[in-house]
């Protein structure tokens, strides 16, 4: 494999030398974390730099104006009033800042489903623990056969006693893109608020926050947009953002100002911190959208296209079957691990993927069969020949 290896990296995507990327590495987990183009970087440095010549004047008059600028191009590419949009670090930041701020009782019930986001189930129990609310869990199948399914079983676990559905846009473990503007629309019509974890949702999907219609949404920009870690952002309609706070209380809680909401004026000052990541967001935007003639939604058909040609070579080689329709998939895909290594631990495989044949991919484990999945991603950088090189590593692992 080790010659195979070396004539296989002449093969790189020309789009490669834009990330920092190490070159020996076969890198097909973008979805975990991302990866921040050097151009990108190079802008946070560059901000960074500022700030510590003079963090006097970057906090006192620099910082505000390109948090808004920053908000407002944020805002239209999710198609989201900027007043109705808040930077925080992170997706699952954002879930727990909903899930703290609002009152729930032993009376009430929060709904999910069972494929979603660990950390954010960590902080439904963690609610329910204080407050003594019902956790729900809408059991989903996978292998998965129509988009029909999921909405069926979340709406079957609705009751009179559900106060909030905490629904994935795109799971993490499984890589499905729910229905989630049906989904909202069907759980409004009983009465039911939907708090959206969209981690892996921006740059991957189309986005309008306005037709979508979810009470809450959060999403990750480090992700599919590309830009530095630690750069996400909240959406809430308008008639909730009262009652939604951040996690750290600071001097927005009793700022005199009146030209911006307590929302805005809470969250976008939580005590001091690094910034730049926020303010890199426009400069991942339209370098990501730069990088071919038709722009974002050539971007994001050229990654759907690879990832779903991935996944037909990789089940194919390893004799499987794919999971879920192709409706359901966006710039990720998951399959079943061949029956040869479904009972081994699930990060045995992933480091002998890495340590033996230098390939960075998500293994994951499950709850039933298939135990043992295997969830790839494509961004503009990635080759087919790559998830090729991938079915061998695997084959040869399964003993092939």
């Amino acid at each position: 494999m080790k010659d195979e290896k070396l004539s296989f990296k002449l093969q790189s995507s020309e789009y490669a030398n834009l990330w920092t990327l190490d070159p020996e590495i076969t890198f097909l987990n973008h979805g975990s974390f991302g990866a921040c183009p050097k151009a990108v970087l190079e802008v946070q440095q560059k901000l960074r730099s500022q700030l510590e010549q003079e963090p006097i004047n970057f906090f006192g008059r620099a910082w505000e104006p390109l948090i808004d600028n920053a908000r407002s191009k944020l805002a239209d590419f999710v198609g989201a009033d900027s007043e109705d949009v808040v930077f925080v670090n992170n997706a699952t930041t954002g879930v727990n800042a909903v899930l703290r701020s609002l009152t729930f009782t032993a009376e009430d019930e929060i709904l999910t489903t069972n494929h979603e986001y660990n950390a954010c189930r960590n902080a439904l129990d963690f609610i329910a623990s204080r407050t003594g609310v019902r956790i729900v869990i809408a059991k989903i199948p996978f292998p998965i056969e129509s988009p029909q399914q999921v909405i069926a079983a979340v709406m079957e676990r609705v009751s009179p006693k559900t106060k909030l559905a905490l629904i994935d846009h795109v799971t993490s473990q499984t890589g499905l893109i729910f229905p989630i503007q049906q989904l909202i629309k069907e759980l409004q019509q009983q009465g039911v608020d939907t708090l959206i974890d969209g981690a892996h949702a921006p740059g991957m999907i189309a986005l309008n926050l306005r037709e979508i219609g979810a009470a809450y949404y959060t999403g990750n920009c480090h992700k599919w947009l590309c830009a530095p870690k630690g750069a996400a952002f909240l959406y809430v309609q308008p008639d909730k953002q009262s009652e939604i706070r951040p996690l750290t209380i600071s001097h927005g809680a009793n700022s005199p100002r009146t030209d911006k909401s307590r929302f805005q004026l809470e969250f976008d000052w939580t005590g001091t911190d690094d910034p730049t990541a926020y303010m890199c967001v426009p400069e991942a935007i339209a370098f990501m959208g730069s990088l071919l003639p038709g722009g974002w939604d050539e971007l994001r058909q050229q990654n759907h296209q690879l990832v779903l040609e991935a996944r037909q070579l990789l089940c194919q080689s390893l004799g499987v079957l794919p999971p879920c329709p192709e409706s359901m998939i966006g710039s990720m895909a998951v399959i079943p691990m061949p029956n040869a290594l479904e009972n081994r631990h699930f990060m045995s495989v992933h480091d002998d993927l890495f340590d033996k044949f230098g390939i960075q991919v998500q293994v994951v484990p499950w709850q039933e069969s298939p135990r043992l999945l295997l969830r790839i991603s494509a961004q503009i950088y990635n080759k087919l020949e790559q998830y090729a090189y991938l079915a061998k590593a695997l084959s040869q692992l399964a003993g092939g």
